[in-house]
């Protein structure tokens, strides 16, 4: 893997677990000095994020997450709902015990950063979590089609989900899924996975009507 590849693949992490804003935009210095690179190969990146729709180009060459309206997370719900509960079928029949293992550990991180009011950990736990059962499913065209659609989604985490939103309910969906991968039950997990789904879209739009600058959007 290149250094291009690296940062690259740095930067989409942090969009899949939510790090950056809706509308935020990002800055290559700033961006180069985190990841400890020169601004060249942050550019490039930021170059094939834009190609591949997870950020939009602006004037002068600048680079911003794209904004995500009520509307926007409301057509975005039934998709992933289609789906990634088919993935997660389909991980029911094929995930191997080393999977459900490092399922069950992130789990227990999960649990931790629920406990501990940890946002940031929390949200990416469990962006590996799903993808990491996604991946089980052996389908990469499905999985790309999946991350797509996450890389639409993981900012509104951030923008609207504080740490005082956190709930454990929010690990029980996972456990549950936990359980049908253990007993090979592909419709189960789908169903746990999809409830997850229903709970956190639902509770993302509540917040949302909440937000006076969005209630319209």
């Amino acid at each position: 893997m290149t250094l291009q590849d690296r940062v690259h693949a740095a930067i989409r992490a942090d969009i899949l677990a939510g790090r950056f804003r809706p509308g935020q935009r990002l800055k290559i210095r700033d961006l180069a000095a985190s990841l400890d690179t020169s601004p060249m190969p942050v550019r490039a990146a930021l170059q094939r994020l834009v190609a591949e729709g997870a950020l939009e180009a602006e004037a002068l060459r600048s680079v911003r997450v794209p904004a995500l309206s009520r509307a926007g997370l409301e057509n975005l719900l039934p998709v992933r709902l289609a789906l990634e509960g088919l993935a997660a079928e389909a991980a029911g029949a094929r995930i191997d015990a080393a999977g459900i293992a490092t399922l069950t550990a992130g789990v227990a991180r999960m649990d931790q950063a629920l406990g501990a009011h940890d946002f940031a950990a929390y949200l990416t736990e469990n962006s590996q979590f799903h993808l990491t059962l996604y991946r089980a499913a052996g389908n990469p065209v499905l999985l790309r089609m999946i991350e797509q659609l996450w890389l639409q989604a993981g900012p509104a985490f951030t923008w609207l989900v504080t740490s005082d939103d956190l709930s454990p309910r929010l690990n029980s969906f996972h456990r549950d899924c936990l359980a049908a991968l253990a007993d090979g039950d592909g419709r189960a997990a789908r169903a746990a996975i999809e409830a997850d789904l229903r709970y956190f879209g639902q509770h993302l739009l509540m917040l949302l009507d909440l937000d006076p600058a969005h209630r319209n959007a």
